[in-house]
């Protein structure tokens, strides 16, 4: 966390503005394997993500199926 929000009051905000849909987090990540990393900074310079994520194995699992 950055600045001065409690962990504790913040992070159940985010979730509930998640679940009301006003804070779409899972739209602004994307998942790359590792071997796209220069895909992940495309993504990321672009703005298509703005937090792209490498996947280091094969047995990751995430939760929209890629």
């Amino acid at each position: 966390m950055e600045g001065d929000a409690g962990p504790k009051t913040f992070i159940p905000h985010l979730v509930a503005l998640h679940l009301s849909g006003r804070f779409p987090f899972d739209q602004l990540i994307r998942f790359h394997p590792f071997e796209s990393i220069n895909d992940a900074f495309r993504d990321s310079e672009s703005g298509v993500a703005i937090k792209p994520i490498l996947l280091f194995s094969d047995h990751c699992v995430i939760a929209n199926g890629e």
